[in-house]
């Protein structure tokens, strides 16, 4: 689950770097593996423009505090990304934006999957390109700019290359949507040309843009970055949709090729910041709204009494959800885990992450002693996080501990952007809640159920009918995924044709 912005400044003697360097900051719950910049300038002579490209590992202010390149990324448009590893490796190689020369010369910053890499990497190597990483999002920029070339050569043996750069990219946007298969979210610098952004046809991976005043645009996954650089939201780019913006012209904006607005729940629950505003809908709203229905799958599942002295949440990602909850059962709410804020998200983080837990939380010891805890969190994927948890709740006093989660059972891969490759490594997976409290050392465990999760969401927005929830519902949008009998997954074409 990466995260990317794309700017255009208006005035082109202005340089976007430092926004672009904010922007991602503020994405950087996103994905902490890696960090990069792209910049140009729309000013000079294109012809004589070079693209200034700096990308490492780190975290975002370590990548651009302590590489002295970073002062010669100049120019008034650019991009950006940080990385969490999904498909290709953690190596500096994988690190994104990543370039091709042609045509005309482009860079892209990608957050997705691609469901059909292998295949299309196959046939790139068989048209003569040549994929120097592990990655998708390297696949994905040649597949653009095989069609973007084909689309120019087209225009030139017309002889209307002066005229129509617009439809070789936009045409070049629509066949690269129905050949790459995946969630996708990307913006792309592309030389003599501007910016240009595009969401898959399904619209799982999200992507906002907004404008200030002078002219200056500005695409990113979430909306939060356009409030930090002092930009109003226009809108979410649709499925299928393609932004292009030009220095001193409009902005145009075609679909090219929208299935259904099918986005990911998880967003919602756990990579969103809950000051996000996502197709439509408030992040924090539709959290605050899942506490609710975890209390009432509370007051469900044990009528009588609950038995909850305090709740807890695991921060930070669940404190909205768990303020609710404890207000709907009426029973008070606690901080009981301090987190040290200079330790990153354990999920994306590589290595242990058990080791990981103890360096970011610690407990306040007078919250648990002698208590009926209820820890709430987000989600249980692995259990690793999770049984450290409860383990450190019961050395801090607690009498019993219960355990709840505002996502139902993550019992499947994912193959749209989020690192869960495998059935078996999931604790959920052909266990009941009975046997996963009995791995976490829980007293009890329960999941919110998915119509609920749904319902959190679509309350806010009605007209968000399907979402992408293949983690918990082993139903993946794109038809082109199928589970075997261990539940993990097997690519191939869709089962129904997309035209």
């Amino acid at each position: 689950m990466c995260g990317v912005v794309g700017l255009l400044l208006a005035d082109g003697e202005e340089h976007c770097c430092a926004e672009l360097v904010d922007g991602l900051t503020t994405l950087q719950h996103r994905g902490q593996d890696a960090a990069g910049i792209v910049t140009a300038c729309t000013k000079s002579e294109w012809e004589s423009v070079k693209f200034s490209l700096v990308r490492d590992l780190g975290l975002v202010r370590d990548v651009f505090a302590r590489v002295p390149a970073a002062q010669s990324l100049r120019g008034n448009v650019g991009i950006g990304h940080v990385r969490y590893p999904t498909a290709g490796g953690g190596s500096a190689m994988n690190c994104q934006p990543l370039y091709v020369n042609f045509p005309c010369g482009l860079c892209l910053a990608h957050n997705g999957n691609l469901t059909n890499a292998s295949e299309l990497r196959s046939q790139l190597i068989e048209a003569h390109r040549h994929i120097n990483t592990d990655s998708d999002s390297e696949v994905l920029l040649n597949v653009f700019a095989e069609h973007l070339g084909g689309a120019l050569l087209k225009e030139e043996e017309q002889q209307q290359q002066s005229n129509n750069i617009e439809a070789a990219v936009f045409s070049a946007a629509e066949k690269t949507m129905k050949r790459c298969r995946g969630g996708y979210a990307a913006v792309m610098l592309i030389h003599n040309v501007g910016l240009l952004a595009f969401r898959d046809p399904w619209g799982i991976r999200p992507l906002v843009f907004g404008v200030r005043g002078g002219g200056d645009t500005a695409v990113a996954s979430e909306s939060v970055a356009l409030d930090t650089l002092g930009f109003s939201l226009e809108r979410d780019v649709a499925p299928g949709e393609v932004v292009l913006v030009r220095p001193e012209l409009p902005i145009v904006t075609r679909v090219c090729h929208a299935i259904s607005l099918t986005p990911c729940i998880f967003e919602y629950v756990y990579f969103s910041r809950p000051d996000s505003l996502m197709n439509g809908v408030s992040v924090y709203e539709a959290q605050l709204r899942m506490g609710e229905k975890l209390a009432g799958k509370i007051r469900r599942t044990f009528p009588n009494d609950h038995g909850i002295d305090v709740v807890i949440a695991v921060p930070d990602t669940s404190r909205p959800i768990a303020l609710q909850c404890a207000y709907s059962l009426d029973t008070p709410y606690r901080e009981g885990f301090i987190k040290n804020r200079y330790v990153g998200r354990t999920f994306i983080m590589p290595g242990n992450r058990t080791k990981g837990v103890r360096l970011k939380l610690n407990t306040i010891k007078t919250e648990f002693r002698g208590k009926a805890v209820l820890l709430v969190d987000d989600s249980i994927v692995r259990g690793t996080t999770s049984t450290e948890l409860v383990q450190m709740a019961r050395e801090a006093g607690a009498r019993k501990v219960f355990f709840i989660s505002a996502s139902p059972e993550v019992r499947y891969p994912n193959v749209y952007g989020i690192n869960i490759s495998s059935s078996t490594e999931l604790i959920a997976h052909n266990r009941t809640p009975d046997d996963v409290a009995a791995k976490l050392g829980a007293d009890w465990v329960l999941f919110q159920d998915l119509p609920d999760l749904e319902d959190c969401v679509r309350s806010l927005n009605s007209t968000l009918s399907r979402f992408e929830t293949s983690v918990f519902s082993g139903t993946y949008v794109t038809n082109d995924v199928r589970l075997l009998e261990d539940n993990n997954i097997i690519t191939s074409p869709p089962t129904t044709t997309i035209s």
